[in-house]
């Protein structure tokens, strides 16, 4: 059982986000548990890497003094699976928003996504989305984007360095990706629509892994939340 000592020292915590929930919401019902458990005012809780509402998956919570780590395991590899949809595209490439526009996707074969593939793996230049929290003038990006405004994205270098299609079902495409920090899976999905000469947005996302951290082995919130004590 953990002790308030163990958490003003430093814990990692391995969550598996809800779909739907903010990685915010997520640090936020952390430190209100263990905060109501040990009858404390403050404790420092952070998260190492954001995932979107519409993705599941890992979130490494540190407490106490591990979130100086924080840094540290947001800049490790990163493993995810999904589902990238052919066929049409959606401002945001994923289903935060509808759908603008529809391609055709009868030429595309088995074979044509497998090869398709390899022009992704490796160090590549990559546009984030529009609909996405990168600051530009002191504004997220998504703040432009949902007020109509153009704003111009500057492409960053990322890593691939695994990706495979591992699964195809009509105009489904099931996915594993390994990448460096920063990479972009909605990004990814749109422009592997666009190397398929058609279009395709991500419909499912789910981060399996962050450097040696991985999923299975991660709690759900309200699981970590019944390993605390009930009284302190």
């Amino acid at each position: 059982m953990k002790t308030l000592e163990d958490f003003k020292n430093g814990e990692i915590l391995l969550i598996d986000k809800p779909l739907h929930w903010t990685s915010f919401q997520a640090v936020n019902k952390l430190r209100w548990a263990i905060r109501k458990t040990f009858a404390i005012k403050k404790i420092k809780v952070g998260h190492a890497g954001t995932l979107d509402p519409l993705a599941t998956g890992l979130l490494v919570i540190c407490t106490g003094k591990m979130t100086k780590q924080i840094n540290t395991f947001q800049g490790q590899e990163k493993e995810y699976t999904g589902t990238f949809v052919l066929g049409n595209t959606t401002p945001s490439y994923d289903l935060e928003t509808e759908i603008d526009a529809t391609y055709p996707t009868d030429h595309i074969t088995d074979d044509f996504i497998h090869r398709t593939t390899k022009k992704f793996i490796g160090s590549i230049e990559q546009f984030p989305p529009v609909f996405s929290a990168i600051k530009k003038d002191g504004k997220r990006l998504y703040e432009f984007a949902r007020a109509g405004e153009n704003v111009e994205v500057k492409s960053r270098k990322v890593k691939i360095s695994e990706f495979e299609i591992t699964e195809i079902k009509g105009l489904e495409l099931k996915f594993r990706v390994v990448c460096s920090k920063g990479t972009y899976i909605r990004s990814l999905a749109h422009e592997f629509g666009k190397a398929l000469d058609s279009g395709a947005h991500l419909s499912e996302l789910r981060r399996t892994r962050i450097g040696d951290f991985k999923v299975e082995d991660a709690l759900s919130p309200e699981d970590f939340i019944a390993t605390l004590p009930l009284n302190h």
